[in-house]
Order: C-alpha cells, then sequence, then structure tokens
C-alpha cells in the first residue's frame, strides 16, 4: 500500500479538481447544470479518486488498473473542454489552462504507469 497524498500526481490531480470547483463549475450556464457540469464533474474527481482506490491495492497490476482509469477520465476531461470552449461556455484562456494541466496530468500518469508496468526500475 502506497501513501498516495505523497505522489505528485495525486497532488497535481487534486489540485486539479479544486480548480475545477473553484474556477470552472461557478461558471457554467445553468440548462447544463444536470448534463455536462455533472460529467466534468466526475470526471474531475475520478481522476485522484482513481489514484486514492488504486494506492490501496497489493501489488503494482492492480495499481495501474487504477491508474489507467485516471488516465482515462483526464481523456474524458480533455473532450469536455474542447466542448466548453467550441460551444464558447469558457474563454480561450480558460481552456488552454485547464489543457495545460490535463496535460501535466496525463504525462505524469503515463510515465507512473510506465514506471510500475517496468517493475519499478526507472
Amino acid at each position: 500500500m502506497r501513501d498516495y497524498q505523497k505522489l505528485d500526481v495525486w497532488k497535481k490531480a487534486h489540485l486539479f479538481t479544486l480548480q475545477v470547483y473553484k474556477e470552472i463549475l461557478p461558471i457554467m450556464p445553468v440548462e447544463e447544470k444536470f448534463a455536462l457540469t455533472q460529467q466534468i464533474r466526475r470526471a474531475a474527481y475520478s481522476i485522484p479518486l482513481n489514484i486514492v482506490e488504486g494506492s490501496g491495492k497489493n501489488t503494482d497490476k492492480d495499481f495501474v488498473h487504477y491508474l489507467d482509469n485516471a488516465l482515462g477520465s483526464t481523456k474524458e476531461i480533455e473532450y469536455a473542454f474542447i466542448l466548453l470552449r467550441d460551444l464558447a461556455y469558457v474563454s480561450l484562456e480558460v481552456y488552454e489552462a485547464v489543457n495545460k494541466s490535463v496535460n501535466e496530468i496525463k504525462a505524469m500518469l503515463i510515465a507512473f504507469i510506465k514506471f510500475l508496468r517496468d517493475g519499478g526500475k526507472g
């Protein structure tokens, strides 16, 4: 078992989730409250939650499964923000900031998954 709070990827994902809750969800249109807003909320917190759940597993293989799920959620967020940008629900600046954070989290997850799949050998 790992202490997920010491993992840089979890820290980054947690900060990103806070950013989504504090900066993005409040500006979403009312008509999207039960659709796109809910989907973005779930995808955002799914990233750190999957890292947390996987950290409690006994094997690296099991942990990687949850990290793969977290990676899938980053892809979901990535598309959701393309949609938000194209619907003009967020500015290009907000989109670019979110996209930068998501890409950093994706890169960290991919590197961590590779590390674990290689047997923890850097």
